[in-house]
């Protein structure tokens, strides 16, 4: 599913960031951790193909990232990868039901409305399907962000520190939500974090050094 040796990027000539070859197979979960400046989100941006220019070898689903254009690339990452960042991302403009619509329409793929529905209820926030996300509180707009990054059902699932910010109660409930989705789906689970409860939740840990 995922596949890297002797994969580095430089963001300028003064610094390179070399990273740790690895495998991971489908329905595989790990934790990426280490200090801040390890290279945690970038190694995440990587395999998400939201960063280009990397040196080495990078697959993912079969799939070398370097090989595929731009557009090719939007594609490929709408269809096999949904992407959990550190801040949500929502349209504020848009509906809780009209963000969730925007994944798959981006992927090039049919928009099923129940579908939608059936992850929102899943998530716990069902009622809040036609609220605006200016609306809702900050742990729905996360349950929003997490439901916009499995609405297409993809193999892989990389989440960028979804728990430094909650107390002990939230980052449980976070974590296991993520675990269970990513397990009713067979999906490969990589979570960036430095937050140490989550070790005992993922034993497949890759540390990066700084």
């Amino acid at each position: 599913m995922i596949r890297t040796a002797n994969l580095s990027f430089s963001y300028d000539s003064k610094r390179t960031i070399l990273f740790p070859s690895f495998s991971l197979n489908r329905s595989e979960h790990c934790l990426l951790l280490g200090e801040s400046g390890s290279g945690k989100t970038t190694l995440l941006h990587l395999l998400g193909g939201l960063l280009r220019g990397y040196s080495g070898n990078l697959q993912v689903n079969g799939t070398e990232l370097s090989t595929l254009s731009e557009t090719k690339l939007d594609t490929f990452r709408g269809k096999n990868i949904g992407f959990i960042f550190q801040k949500n991302h929502l349209i504020s403009a848009l509906s809780v039901e009209q963000n969730l619509f925007m994944a798959p329409y981006l992927a090039g793929l049919a928009v099923d409305k129940i579908r939608v529905q059936k992850v929102l209820t899943t998530l716990g926030i069902e009622e809040k399907m036609n609220s605006a996300v200016t609306e809702i509180s900050q742990g729905q707009a996360q349950r929003v962000a997490i439901a916009r990054a499995i609405i297409n059902q993809p193999p892989i699932i990389l989440a960028d520190e979804p728990t430094s910010a909650l107390d002990d109660r939230s980052c449980e409930r976070v974590i296991n939500l993520l675990l269970q989705i990513a397990d009713s789906h067979q999906s490969t689970l990589v979570v960036a974090t430095h937050d140490q409860r989550l070790k005992n939740k993922i034993g497949n840990q890759i540390l990066l050094n700084t």
